[in-house]
């Protein structure tokens, strides 16, 4: 089925109310590569239930209800009822999170899903769907507020407005102030995939073909958390406290095993980011963003 517009802008969920726990957090910190040196004191806490610490970008993933019990929404990935898009050509565009209080380690929250946006790229080019999602606490308090766009790579030419999606965000042009490489392992898809993103593009090498890929694709929003955990070291001394949100934009796919470079930039409470392949020389995160807590 093709997307219809305006339709999609009336998309949303009834809240649905999620639980999640010490090990869901420390699933995610492993997923994304944290916890590798048991000897490391400073990431100890993020996959050590003593004294635990929860990565932000975590946020982005346990509401999905594959950890602790859930009222399962509509589609687990974006959290709508988007079936109609073409899934074996669905990549992740973009994803923001932003915290509104620091992240607890367990608890019991209520998420609102809505479609936000569609912008219509052309036939042969492709669509955008932006999605939003607010949690809530047991007070009723805000919690976070998630952001993300879904590049439907098969699904434009819907006659949806091709301008208007948010602006990305700049980073400085000058000489990166920091420069760090974070390795993946070859199994780490398989791994993140625990964490609630079953899509077969991540762990079947006959899908991957299918969708134009060699080998299946680490999610995108595991590359994302390993941005998160770059500014996490290199700004934050491990405080996740610190991090009000965090954004960026997947410009190309990362095969497991491969090597992330994260390029760096600090001014002020913002710290720009970007991050590259080395193998392949290709950039897989543009437009990169975290806002610090003044």
């Amino acid at each position: 089925m093709p997307i219809y517009y305006p339709d999609i802008l009336e998309q949303k969920n009834e809240p649905r109310t999620f639980s999640y726990g010490h090990k869901d957090v420390v699933l995610y910190a492993l997923a994304v590569g944290m916890g590798r040196d048991p000897m490391d004191e400073r990431e100890l806490p993020f996959v050590y239930e003593k004294d635990i610490k929860v990565l932000p970008t975590a946020v982005a993933v346990l509401a999905s209800g594959k950890g602790g019990s859930s009222e399962p929404a509509p589609n687990q990935k974006a959290g709508l009822r988007i079936s109609h898009l073409n899934w074996l050509m669905l990549v992740h565009g973009e994803q923001k999170v932003e915290l509104h209080k620091p992240l607890p380690s367990f608890g019991t929250f209520t998420a609102s899903s809505r479609t936000i946006g569609a912008y219509d790229k052309g036939k042969d080019k492709g669509a955008v769907v932006v999605d939003e999602t607010v949690w809530l606490d047991t007070k009723g308090e805000k919690v976070a507020t998630l952001t993300g766009s879904n590049f439907a790579r098969g699904d434009g030419g819907f006659g949806g407005p091709s301008e208007g999606a948010p602006k990305p965000h700049l980073v400085p042009s000058r000489k990166p102030d920091l420069v760090l490489p974070l390795d993946t392992r070859p199994d780490q898809a398989l791994l993140y995939r625990l964490n609630g993103d079953l899509n077969p593009l991540h762990s079947d090498p006959g899908v991957a073909k299918r969708a134009g890929f060699p080998r299946p694709i680490l999610h995108g929003q595991c590359t994302f958390g390993i941005t998160c955990w770059a500014v996490l070291q290199a700004f934050c001394d491990y405080d996740p406290t610190k991090i009000l949100s965090h954004q960026a934009r997947f410009s190309a796919p990362v095969f497991p095993g491969e090597t992330i470079t994260v390029d760096l930039w600090q001014d002020g409470n913002v710290i720009s980011f970007e991050a590259r392949v080395i193998e392949r020389g290709a950039t897989v995160i543009k437009n990169g963003k975290t806002l610090l807590r003044t």
